[in-house]
């Protein structure tokens, strides 16, 4: 998948923020649409048929949560969520709501084609590829078989299901509620405890400093993100 000619809609009511990303993105090939409130956002989502969405979550008419919500009804366009610093409980709703990333203002423009280039990439990857792939990791979905490094990684089944739901969805910002449900169904409610252990047990067993995690990084107060490819 190339980035020339793909479609972004950027629904945000700020004019300057609008005219910066119009700036950036049409001048690395992209083709634009605006919208400055939720609804014609929602509305122009249907009509110019996005590639990604760009979605601040401050709109005058409505939350952008919401405006992520009623695309996600019908759409499974990559959605990535402009919101301010302070605003961390916006940023899990968002990501629960259906949103595949975000971006905190201020922020660089190299940050933002970085997030948008890897769920463009993800979205044109095969969903029916047995064998997934991030760097060195490889998880084989037909004989549930994980290695790193081509040295053979030995999990449990829980361990098993939270690397594959995190490879599946590599280079996306995984909420501690989407990790919990991946792992356990609804059994555990909000218990966030889980996860830090798992995933603490998963870093001993993949990363070769568990430390310095090189695959699954932490998104401080959100959840984690598998990096890597």
């Amino acid at each position: 998948m190339t980035e020339k000619g793909l479609r972004i809609l950027v629904v945000d009511d700020e004019p300057q923020m609008r005219k910066l990303l119009h700036v950036s993105l049409m001048a690395h090939g992209y083709q634009l649409c605006e919208a400055a409130n939720g609804l014609e956002g929602i509305q122009q989502a249907a009509a110019f048929k996005p590639d990604l969405v760009i979605v601040d979550l401050g709109l005058p008419d409505m939350d952008g949560k919401q405006v992520i919500q009623q695309i996600r009804e019908w759409s499974a366009v990559p959605m990535i969520i402009l919101t301010a610093r302070e605003q961390e409980e916006e940023k899990i709703a968002a990501l629960d709501a259906g949103a595949d990333d975000y971006i905190t203002k201020p922020f660089g423009i190299g940050e933002l084609m970085a997030r948008i280039r890897v769920c463009l990439r993800r979205m044109g990857s095969s969903d029916n590829e047995p064998i997934l792939r991030c760097g060195g990791l490889v998880v084989d979905l037909l004989q549930r078989r994980v290695t790193v490094d081509e040295r053979e990684i030995k999990l449990t089944p829980t361990e098993y299901e939270l690397i594959k739901f995190m490879m599946l969805h590599a280079g996306r910002v995984l909420t501690h509620k989407q990790l919990l449900k991946a792992g356990w169904g609804n059994a555990c409610g909000e218990d966030t405890h889980y996860i830090r252990i798992y995933i603490g047990q998963l870093r001993r067993k993949i990363e070769q400093d568990p430390a310095q995690p090189r695959y699954i990084v932490t998104e401080s107060g959100i959840g984690y993100r598998l990096m890597g490819r």
